[in-house]
């Protein structure tokens, strides 16, 4: 390995080199090594963003030289000529840092267009439609991660479209509209900065490249390496990459899956997709996508290639696999995979199942388990009896289990704020975003009208062991004015409500709950873990229901009591301050 290098082809690396290449770039570099359909691109390694913190937050021109020949390659590679007019090639930028992050660091997609070359990218795919849907999509992204000026300007701007020409979806807009629409973005971005957009590719890809070197550094990242114990010395990857469109046309789409269920732990495909889309549609729950079994009646072959390719990805990887994939003019594209975020009741399938199944040993099983995630199984339940006698209002997917209930709130500063005064709550949301993140930590539930199973609400809140139902779109919010309604009711903040993640409803009162069972696949993984394990288990127990408690969990003795909380009962406690504060001995 060459010292000092900072940029590597895809071609040149793979899933070894993780702690350089990032867990995306390591991937994709692996699954191009076992002939998978992968795009072409490069990777700036984790060295180059620490270079980049260590110089004052600033790009080296050797890392700035090595990231041009690295587009150099991908021009020969691809065919294609970034920046030309004729034959341009676009690229997307992503993140990748060592540990998955989902959300948390800064993407930009469509990079290379400027009003020239996208003239050209119309004529090169005779779809101006296409090639303004593209462009639009980059200005505002790029404004968004890279200048800094809110994307919600952006959206009011459609939104003000939609209500002109009378439409609904994004998919209704004609290449006039979006030419319009480039347009209106340019003038707001002017407005704004007091310059007009960057036009030169290269200063683009620089700018973006150093965007997502900063995104390491953002609130929301930090926030979410420290609830993961994530290093910050780690540092992140970035990986440029030839787009696929999943928006030319109804032979297009883009979609995520999981090669089992990450909720159940069913083997069985699992995840959503988007017909003339681009990826950032799925998971933002833009617009409301369908489950990925349907895709085999739309797109047969592509559909057989998806599931043998991620049953091959599962048996390399010997774990459940999260894959994004792309549909171009009815050619599959795989953009990622990795080890997949699950609930704890599927991490303990998947591990029992994978042994089953010979892919993996009962040591290794036990290994898999992150022994945090358990902590969600001993989340509470709906009791029986009060959940039979219960109608809900609604239902959204059930998108992370376990059962909550709580006071709702509508934005993630309110969240902290009631939680930290000892507040139970329900955040409810349109769409969360990776800025809702200290929120969704401190909500006992979550719930959002927009989304699917893999939009940032649900894969952010089973990381989390939070109870989630995503995407009910009957409701109708006034996030402004703190209230929703649905099925008829209205629901203002302060009210209570109930959610099941494991089923999708929605209850408009306070339901009790039950501690959860201990039993199958957990006795199963735990017996293994006693078969290999050195240590004895031993509780903390204050009082007869925690030394209770303990006994049920499997513990061998009392490792530490504090008298003093055995006082805190309520037949006790008044007792103790009378003592506490008398003036005499007596």
């Amino acid at each position: 390995m060459a010292a000092n290098k900072y940029v590597y082809l895809f071609s040149e690396g793979d899933a070894s080199m993780k702690n350089l290449l990032g867990g995306k770039g390591a991937n994709l570099a692996e699954m191009i090594g076992l002939g998978m359909p992968v795009p072409q691109g490069f990777t700036v390694t984790t060295e180059a963003c620490n270079r980049y913190y260590d110089d004052g937050k600033k790009i080296d021109s050797k890392i700035e030289q090595e990231i041009f020949a690295g587009m150099a390659q991908l021009e020969k590679i691809s065919g294609k000529k970034f920046g030309d007019v004729k034959n341009p090639l676009l690229v997307s930028v992503r993140s990748g840092s060592r540990a998955s992050m989902p959300g948390m660091m800064d993407t930009i997609l469509n990079l290379g267009l400027n009003d020239q070359v996208v003239e050209g990218f119309a004529a090169l795919t005779g779809n101006p439609r296409f090639a303004y849907d593209s462009y639009r999509r980059f200005i505002q992204m790029y404004s968004d991660v890279v200048m800094d000026v809110s994307k919600k300007q952006f959206e009011h701007v459609i939104d003000a479209m939609k209500d002109e020409k009378g439409i609904k979806l994004d998919s209704d807009f004609t290449a006039e509209d979006f030419k319009e629409m480039v347009v209106r973005f340019k003038a707001y971005f002017k407005e704004q900065k007091g310059f007009d957009f960057p036009n030169d590719p290269k200063d683009q890809l620089i700018e973006s490249v150093t965007a997502v070197f900063r995104s390491w550094d953002n609130p929301r990242a930090n926030v979410y390496r420290r609830m993961h114990n994530i290093p910050y010395s780690w540092g992140t990857a970035v990986n440029v990459q030839e787009m696929v469109f999943g928006n030319m046309g109804d032979d297009c789409g883009t979609g995520v899956a999981f090669s089992r269920n990450p909720s159940t732990g069913e083997n069985k495909l699992y995840g959503e997709y988007l017909i003339n889309a681009q990826g950032e549609d799925v998971v933002a729950g833009i617009r409301t996508p369908e489950q990925i079994a349907t895709l085999e009646k739309v797109m047969p072959a592509v559909y057989k290639q998806f599931a043998d390719t991620a049953k091959k990805l599962e048996n390399h990887y010997k774990d459940m696999q999260d894959m994004e994939f792309t549909i171009e003019r009815g050619k599959l594209y795989m953009l990622q995979t990795r080890n997949g975020k699950r609930t704890a009741a599927a991490a303990l399938k998947v591990a029992c199942d994978l042994v089953d199944e010979k892919l993996i040993t009962k040591e290794e099983a036990v290994a898999m388990v992150d022994p945090g995630t358990l902590d969600a199984l001993l989340h509470p339940q709906f009791e029986g009896k009060a959940l039979k006698a219960a109608a809900p209002i609604g239902a959204g997917l059930p998108a992370s289990p376990g059962a909550a209930c709580g006071k709702v709130v509508f934005n993630a500063e309110d969240a902290v704020a009631w939680h930290e005064k000892g507040e139970t709550v329900i955040l409810t949301r349109l769409e969360t975003s990776p800025e809702d993140i200290e929120g969704m930590d401190a909500a006992a539930g979550i719930l959002t009208v927009r989304g699917g199973m893999t939009s940032h609400a649900a894969v952010v809140a089973r990381g989390m062991g939070r109870c989630c139902v995503a995407g009910c779109g009957e409701i109708t919010i006034d996030e402004k004015g703190k209230k929703f309604t649905l099925g008829g009711k209205t629901i203002k903040e302060g009210d209570y409500i109930s959610l099941d993640g494991s089923t999708g409803n929605i209850y408009a009162e306070k339901l009790p709950t039950v501690e959860a069972q201990i039993g199958g696949d957990f006795g199963t993984l735990m017996g293994w873990a006693d078969s290999v394990r050195q240590l004895k288990i031993r509780t903390n127990a204050d009082t007869p229901r925690d030394s209770k408690k303990a006994v049920e969990f499997g513990a061998e003795g009392i490792g530490l009591c504090r008298t003093e909380h055995m006082f805190f009962e309520s037949d006790r406690i008044r007792d103790m301050r009378e003592m506490i504060l008398s003036t005499t001995e007596e």
